[in-house]
């Protein structure tokens, strides 16, 4: 969430209720909002539309799944075409030098 919510204090509690870990994003991060937008867009197009469970801990095994899905499977055109954990193996192996060790600095 973006931290500027009316009733955020009413959310947080239900989510720590719930057992709902909550990420808020730092103030002005217009750059990083963008990124949760078409993320939460995703999810609506992607996610929501599918019968879901009424149930927390049913839905909660549903959302790890497509999570799992879209880390490590779902291609995104902004990574050319890789899963953001292809992508994060990829850029690691650029990164170590040869002779395979990374150096610490």
């Amino acid at each position: 969430m973006d931290g500027g919510s009316e009733f955020m204090a009413e959310f947080e509690e239900a989510c720590q209720q719930h057992g709902i870990q909550l990420f808020v994003l730092p103030p002005k991060s217009p750059k990083l909002n963008g990124h949760v937008e078409r993320m939460q867009r995703t999810f609506k197009d992607e996610f929501y539309t599918q019968p879901l469970p009424s149930r927390i801990p049913e839905l909660q095994r549903e959302l790890n799944a497509y999570l799992d899905y879209y880390n490590r499977k779902r291609p995104h055109r902004a990574l050319n075409g890789l899963a953001p954990l292809e992508f994060l193996a990829m850029m690691q192996e650029e990164s170590v030098p040869e002779g395979g060790e990374s150096q610490m600095c």
